[in-house]
């Protein structure tokens, strides 16, 4: 005997958190600016093609320069020289970001080119040199060899001025190529973003607006410090790199006093943070450079009021520079700004390495071009300007306003600053085009957190959950009340019970009208308020995103609306990606109606309570799983069971405990001899007896044309429409209840009789359930029932003996065990719920083979409902 069953395809919270959509890409994205382009500089040096295949050039030497310097900044290895000499060139136009055509992103680095000359030769020691040669630096800072006696003030001059000649290059490969060399992360993480966060209140608090250094403008309004930034973890990690943030001021302060120029101080401090990952590189020179321009503005800010601090300052020339601050306005507002340059740089490099953790692949070429063109090149032009900031501040304390009025000007900042907004438009750029992965992670967060929400943590109350699931935002009220047709927010749903019945557009009136008896019933009686009701339904309406909304369908919508007597989604498109997702996954939602049970806590007490409302109605309340498998313990196998409150007709013949023959199928010629069969035997056997005919689950205008004849012929009683469909969807739904419950059907009588009573509704010619009042007698095929009815004279003599209903069951079990039993067949709609991976035949116990089937119903053309 073949069985066969048709087959279908089958997130630590914290409840005081205000919806959190991850916000790792909206700082990036939504600049609100158009990307500038970059513009070719300007340059007057001629040209000359390398020996390098890739056609990258060098300048010419200038023959008038002096030995060791070049032309426009290029770098020439000079064997008397240090490793390398970098000169400005006065005609040189200065720090333009020059765009590499040969490289795939902005400020990539790459491998100098054997064929070029290009420090191709020169990183490496040169064994005529005595002088200046190089050697690989120590990462402690061993390789700071010189300490001058006493400060030069042209060394000075030398670095606030020699940025020039760096500036202008148009690769910054082998700066990139010495800063990769210094590179040797040991797998420490740092949490940098709450450091950054402590950086970024010293400097807003440090950074003056320059109108009030001149008296133009009030003081600087800033909050009060947030005590919750400091918290214990942070404390922990502070003290863990509080030695490399004081030997990084250190780098930033001794070494312009040396005459050491920017790029080497920079490559110094790289040295010192050699064992970070890049983020944190960044984040902990930040933090170094915070303490020397925090206290320098400090001092600034207190002196002319606290006598500690006003000697403090006058040693730092304090006092002189407010009196000329005037002199140092633009200076201060490019300092200023490149500052705030800076941290947009560091808040960008933290997102991105929380973009590469949380929501984008390894594999996006889209974020591998982010981080070749951010790491390192952004970073250390970030540290690089760091150097030149400070080179500025130490300036002002040691030499004085006068020296650095006399000696620059503030285009360097300036420079820099450009330099670095450049190539965070470029980063901007390559991350537009990787947008739609990161809002694929994003969803995958939100379904994370809707995860946690309503499985994980212990809510409050169920507001929050709810509104993760039905809109999170806070500009719009999402519910409308389809009573008073006004527009409510989540929190008319507070502290109560909450059923959301989901569905798509397709859901019946038959199902929303009994839905609207179940929750009537529960109201309180004459009461117009929803204030004393134990419960609320939200109606959440699933719509295809990929299928254009229209006006058809809104006005379906609407229609819908106004046939529901609880609170409605505003508007379907409210329900975002994540939300269905959840849905679908965790409750199986696949487009037929699911009514899913929320506690006052937020808490799933039922992800599906429907086949509880089809099967007990009221009786069900509070409509949660302990409540349901508490009625099933309960039940037993009969016809009250089957039939419930369908026909008060059938209670009557239970009360007076007649014989009862419930009978299904869709051939007539088996109706015919069936119900004969069946009025001859009970005249034979005196017994009393009722017929009924209930249909079929499927075939709605067959089983409308046999109604027709049964009632002509007067074969017995029959059922309308709306009587079958509730049988046997709450057949339907006791079957779901117990595979939702998991129910062990080798012990569970109901759950074998309920797959019998179903897989009849499969066979061709037709099925009948004999009940003397409820007790059920025989549960059976078609065919056999109707030959134990035909052989009743081989039987009728254990009538008197046994009793009918004994009589009855033995000659249907023994001409049962002669034939060979019909093939048990089950189909689980792909739209069903939950479908189980296997199942087992009620009639031998085997599990059943699964196939793949397609049904077509041929006389239920119904018009599409968008017209």
């Amino acid at each position: 005997m073949d069985s066969k069953v048709a087959p279908s395809s089958q997130q630590k919270p914290n409840v005081t958190n205000s919806v959190q959509q991850p916000s790792q890409v909206s700082n990036l994205l939504q600049s609100g600016q158009p990307l500038a382009p970059l513009q070719q500089t300007s340059n007057p040096a001629p040209l000359q093609p390398t020996n390098n295949p890739a056609g990258s050039y060098q300048q010419q030497p200038n023959p008038q320069a002096n030995l060791g310097q070049t032309n426009l900044g290029s770098y020439q290895p000079n064997p008397q020289a240090n490793l390398v000499s970098y000169q400005p060139n006065p005609q040189a136009n200065l720090g333009s970001y020059q765009p590499n055509p040969q490289a795939d992103v902005l400020g990539s680095w790459h491998p100098p080119n054997p064929q070029t000359n290009i420090l191709g030769s020169s990183l490496q020691s040169n064994p005529q040199a005595n002088v200046g040669s190089w050697h690989q630096p120590n990462p402690l800072g061993a390789h700071l060899q010189h300490q001058p006696k006493y400060l030069a003030p042209y060394a000075m001059h030398q670095l606030l001025k020699g940025d020039r000649g760096i500036l202008a290059l148009s690769d910054d490969s082998v700066m990139m190529n010495q800063v990769q060399a210094t590179h040797f992360p040991d797998g420490r993480e740092v949490d940098a973003k709450p450091l950054l966060r402590l950086v970024e209140d010293i400097f807003n608090r440090a950074t003056l607006n320059p109108d009030f250094l001149f008296g133009t403008t009030s003081t600087k309004t800033v909050e009060k410090f947030d005590d919750k930034i400091i918290h214990e973890d942070l404390h922990l990690m502070l003290e863990s790199v509080a030695y490399t943030i004081d030997r990084v001021a250190s780098e930033l302060t001794s070494k312009p006093l040396d005459g050491m120029d920017a790029h080497q101080t920079t490559l110094s401090i790289f040295h010192v943070l050699s064992i970070y990952g890049w983020d944190a590189k960044l984040v902990l020179a930040l933090a170094a450079f915070s303490l020397i321009y925090g206290e320098f503005w400090l001092l600034a800010q207190i002196y002319s009021t606290n006598q500690l601090a006003k000697p403090m300052a006058m040693l730092r020339q304090v006092p002189g520079i407010m009196e000329h601050a005037t002199q140092l306005k633009t200076r201060l507002k490019a300092l200023n700004d490149l500052i705030k340059t800076i941290l947009d740089v560091a808040r960008c490099a933290i997102e991105i390495r929380e973009l590469q953790s949380m929501y984008t692949t390894h594999e996006s070429p889209h974020f591998a071009a982010v981080k070749n063109t951010f790491i390192p090149t952004a970073i250390y032009w970030t540290v690089r300007s760091m150097v030149a900031c400070a080179a500025q501040i130490t300036s002002l304390s040691s030499m004085g306003y006068e020296f650095l009025l006399s000696n620059n000007e503030p285009w360097e900042l300036s420079t820099l600053s450009h330099k670095l907004k450049n190539i965070i438009d470029h980063v901007k750029e390559k991350l537009l085009l990787c947008s739609s992965e990161i809002q694929e992670k994003l969803d995958e967060e939100y379904y994370r957190l809707l995860v946690q929400y309503f499985y994980e943590t212990i809510n409050i109350d169920n507001v929050r959950p709810l509104k993760l699931l039905v809109y999170p935002k806070e500009d719009v009220q999402p519910l409308v009340d389809c009573l008073t047709k006004t527009r409510v927010n989540i929190d008319v749903l507070r502290r109560k019970s909450v059923l959301l019945l989901i569905s798509n557009l397709d859901i019946s009136l038959d199902e929303l009208s009994i839905l609207e008896q179940i929750y009537n019933h529960h109201k309180p009686q004459g009461s117009t308020s929803r204030v004393d009701s134990p419960f609320e339904v939200v109606w959440i309406p699933i719509v295809d995103r990929s299928i254009q909304w229209t006006d058809p369908m809104q006005r379906h919508f609407e229609n819908l609306k106004s046939n529901m007597p609880w609170y409605c989604v505003h508007d379907p498109t409210y329900i975002g990606k994540a939300p269905v997702r959840f849905i679908k996954e965790k409750w199986h939602f696949r487009n037929r109606p699911i009514l899913v049970v929320i506690d006052p806590q937020g808490k799933v007490v039922s992800p599906n309570a429907i086949h509880m409302m089809w099967i007990w109605g009221g009786i069900a309340y509070p409509f949660t799983t302990v409540r349901e498998a508490d009625i099933w313990r309960e039940e037993r196998w009969t016809l009250d069971l089957v039939v419930d409150e369908i026909d008060q007709t059938i209670r009557s013949w239970i009360r007076e405990g007649k014989y009862i023959y419930l009978y299904g199928g869709d051939d007539i010629e088996w109706i015919r001899k069936f119900t004969k069969e069946a009025l001859s035997v009970a005249i034979a056997a005196s017994i009393p007896i009722e017929m009924i005919y209930v249909g079929k689950s499927n075939k709605k205008e067959v089983v409308k044309r046999l109604i027709n004849t049964i009632t002509i012929e007067k074969l017995s009683h029959s059922w309308q429409d709306q009587a079958i469909w509730f049988f046997w969807t709450r057949l339907e739904s006791m079957l779901f209840s117990k595979i939702q419950l998991e129910t062990d059907d080798e012990r569970d009588i109901e759950m074998q009789e309920i797959k019998k009573l179903i897989s009849h509704d499969k066979e061709t010619s037709g099925w009948s359930l004999l009940s003397r009042g409820s007790s059920v007698v025989v549960n059976g095929h078609g065919k056999t029932m109707l030959k134990t009815l035909l052989v009743y004279d081989s039987w009728k003599n254990t009538v008197n003996e046994l009793g009918f209903e004994v009589a009855f069951r033995n000659a249907y079990n023994s001409l049962l065990r002669e034939e060979s039993i019909p093939c048990c067949r089950f189909e689980f709609s792909h739209f069903a719920g939950k479908i189980p991976d296997d199942f087992k035949c009620p009639e031998c116990r085997r599990y059943m083979e699964k196939y793949n089937s397609f049904l077509c119903c041929h006389d239920e053309n119904a018009p599409p409902i968008f017209q």
